[in-house]
């Protein structure tokens, strides 16, 4: 019985080994591109409902990379370029693209650059022959910049006249219009109320008084333009180099103090100096130790002293 089931157990091993070798032997074939294409897309659209614009032109380009005539891939790429306010980046992808002048207009008009933005503006009037509600909104605003509020009161009383009151476009036209008005009220006759409202004694001499005093960030920038100009004439001309205070020792005078040993920073076996003025040798030869003293050469006083000879002891006097 024992013999019966190892062998049971061995063939079910082999069996698995087999399965498994024939499974690693098999490779995995690759996704077909309309299989990858559908998954690109439904990542697209998880990102764009997410909010995160940037990850989505990044599965925009690998759609393209598959099919670069997509429509959907390329209207989805331009918008979302807009959405993230990458304007140069959308005028470099529709640069040789006919089909999308508004968004290139537009895009003009956010990077400051009016005059280009109404050349094409002009360009698109002209190919469709009817004005769009996109084109009269995007000029209204090109207007209002420019300072032109008569013209951006007028364009925004035609968008009024046909847009839906419940809608938010309403509210946006009624907001833009009511800041055009203002302008164009203020420069008709606002100003007059104002000057009205003056005292008598001041407008009285407002015609003869001076012009007023420029502003403190305009007085700055002229500060600051004579200042370069004044730095740069100095930087021309040759200037006697002065000394630092702040590198003069205390108690030294410039031109007056006479200067550091140029030798101090050598030792003293290697300065020049080394060796002159010592002390000469005494006569009885061997060199001078530290605290000897100086040969005594005056001569004895006058009264000499007797010593008594060593060894014998004095007798006493009688």
């Amino acid at each position: 019985m024992a013999t019966k089931a190892a062998a049971t157990s061995s063939a079910s091993d082999s069996r698995h080994k087999g399965k498994e070798n024939s499974r690693k032997s098999v490779p995995k074939q690759p996704l077909s591109v309309p299989e990858r294409l559908k998954r690109l897309f439904t990542s697209l659209c998880a990102q764009i409902d997410g909010g995160h614009f940037n990850n989505a032109i990044k599965t925009c380009d690998k759609i393209l990379r598959l099919e670069p005539n997509d429509i959907d891939a390329n209207q989805t790429k331009l918008f979302l370029l807009l959405q993230a306010e990458q304007y140069d980046a959308a005028l470099s992808f529709i640069e040789n693209s006919d089909q999308h002048a508004f968004e290139k207009a537009y895009s003009l008009y956010r990077l400051q650059q009016e005059d280009e933005a109404r050349q094409v503006l002009q360009e698109i009037k002209q190919q469709e022959g009817e004005e769009d509600r996109g084109v009269l909104h995007l000029e209204a605003q090109l207007s209002y910049r420019d300072g032109s509020y008569e013209e951006a009161v007028d364009l925004y009383n035609v968008l009024l006249e046909t847009v839906d009151p419940q809608s938010d476009e309403h509210s946006d036209i009624l907001i833009n219009l009511q800041a055009a008005q203002q302008h164009l009220d203020f420069i008709k006759s606002g100003f007059l109320h104002a000057l009205d409202s003056l005292p008598t004694s001041l407008t009285a001499t407002m015609e003869s008084n001076p012009p007023p005093v420029p502003t403190s960030s305009l007085v700055a920038a002229t500060v600051a333009s004579a200042a370069a100009a004044s730095a740069s004439v100095a930087a021309l001309a040759p200037t006697e180099k002065k000394v630092r205070k702040s590198r003069v020792p205390p108690g030294v005078i410039p031109g007056v103090t006479p200067p550091p040993d140029p030798e101090r920073w050598l030792k003293k076996s290697e300065r020049s100096t080394f060796g002159q003025g010592k002390r000469r040798k005494g006569p009885g030869g061997g060199g001078a130790t530290q605290g000897s003293a100086a040969v005594d050469t005056t001569p004895p006083t006058s009264t000499a002293i007797h010593a008594k000879p060593s060894g014998t002891k004095g007798k006493k006097k009688k």
